[in-house]
């Protein structure tokens, strides 16, 4: 087992990262964004469209099917405030599926901006949805950490909390873009394949990809894989501690079904990961193959993948050895799909078990996800965002991409 990787000072992963660097805005053709390919220590360049070239035939690539939605809620009090309700995660009901096709009534746990302003009495607001004129109130509830309990309420049987976020919601673009959401976002910030609403924000390394590309990759019989994990706010999280010991990582939903399990056992337990929220999942994957090694009847919420679990509990099983662990607990229990939820932190000192390549954005400094792109490259991040800065790539998340291969 590799040294506990809590003690790494956040400042070491620090970079110069002017602001024109920052994408504000998409390329108007998402395909051609430039390609940083990270190759056994080696850098190069090249576009977008050039990825499936780099690829090994019938390898395997697994790909976040999350949608985001339009989580932001604006409210204007009696008084004149403006108060912006932006919803976290369900709580009533907790499954996403179920809380989006809710009527009457749907609770969240919400980030609440303006706060101060609200601090009692019911929010309203009129709306026509699907030729229903409603009343949609929203009632503050307790307080959990920085989010609060907010109970929506709606006086139609015929109107979901889905169609109510469509009409009503602004999709929340990230907080560095420092612009206010425009319509073409509602495209833009979408990646071609999004199926499944649950987001906050997009899996951005997925933002590059076309129908041409994915045709592409498929003609190298590159097999296509989906999961899900619905992005959490906590993505944007600071580290604030001077050690990340001191990082409390955000809770984030999976879902992945008995086929793409299968596919993983089929391919050695290899894949390529897009999006480092593919690769958190994946990850987590094999830790939940080896709870269920130890503790075969353990019910799925006990399967939650603790922040440091993967450093503080030392295992021999193989990839495959632990996704047939996975398997073998969906056949006991007659499921296809395993819903389980992950606090993986992965940082350097971590030992990769899954993805053997990964195509993702450049991210933020001194993030946990630099951490993670430095665990998967073994220390190499500054050679890789030295190249980037150097030869004018675009960052986060709507910049460039790049291909990293240890």
């Amino acid at each position: 087992m590799k040294e506990n990787p809590k003690h790494i000072r956040i400042s070491e992963y620090n970079y110069p990262l002017p602001d024109e660097r920052i994408a504000k805005f998409p390329l108007p053709v998402r395909d051609q964004s430039k390609l940083l390919l990270y190759r056994h220590g080696e850098v190069s360049e090249d576009r977008f469209t050039a990825l499936p070239h780099y690829l090994p035939e019938k390898s395997l690539m697994v790909f976040n099917n999350t949608k985001v939605i339009q989580a932001r809620l604006h409210f204007r009090k009696e008084t004149g405030a403006l108060i912006e309700v932006f919803c976290l995660e369900p709580i009533q009901p907790t499954d996403y599926a179920l809380n989006f096709q809710q009527t009457e009534h749907a609770a969240w746990l919400c980030m609440i901006g303006n706060l101060k302003k609200w601090k009692e009495g019911t929010l309203k607001k009129e709306l026509t949805v699907k030729g229903h004129l409603i009343t949609l109130t929203a009632t503050r509830g307790a307080c959990h950490g920085t989010s609060h309990w907010v109970d929506f309420r709606w006086d139609s049987c015929e109107v979901t909390f889905a169609d109510i976020l469509e009409v009503f919601g602004e999709l929340p673009i990230p907080p560095y873009l420092n612009r206010e959401t425009e319509e073409k976002d509602k495209e833009t910030y979408q990646t071609v394949y999004s199926k499944i609403q649950g987001s906050v924000a997009a899996p951005t390394a997925g933002l590059h990809f076309t129908p041409q590309v994915l045709a592409a990759l498929e003609q190298k019989e590159i097999e296509l894989e989906e999961l899900t994990l619905h992005v959490g706010a906590g993505t944007f999280k600071p580290v604030k501690s001077e050690e990340i010991e001191g990082h409390e990582m955000h809770t984030e939903y999976i879902s992945v079904t008995r086929r793409t399990i299968e596919k993983l056992i089929a391919h050695n337990g290899c894949a390529t990961a897009v999006g480092t929220t593919s690769v958190r999942t994946l990850e987590s994957l094999y830790h939940i193959g080896v709870t269920l090694s130890r503790h075969p009847e353990t019910t799925e919420q006990e399967l939650h993948v603790q922040q440091w679990q993967p450093y503080e509990t030392a295992s021999t099983l193989s990839a495959v050895e632990a996704l047939q662990q996975v398997v073998d607990y969906l056949d006991r229990h007659q499921m296809e799909t395993l819903h389980s939820s992950t606090q993986i932190i992965i940082a350097p000192g971590y030992d990769y078990k899954i993805v053997k390549a990964m195509v993702t954005n450049f991210h933020q400094p001194q993030s946990t996800l630099l951490l993670l792109v430095s665990a998967f490259v073994k220390g190499d991040w500054e050679t890789i965002y030295r190249y980037a800065l150097s030869h004018d790539f675009r960052f986060l998340s709507y910049g460039d991409s790049s291909l990293l291969i240890p």
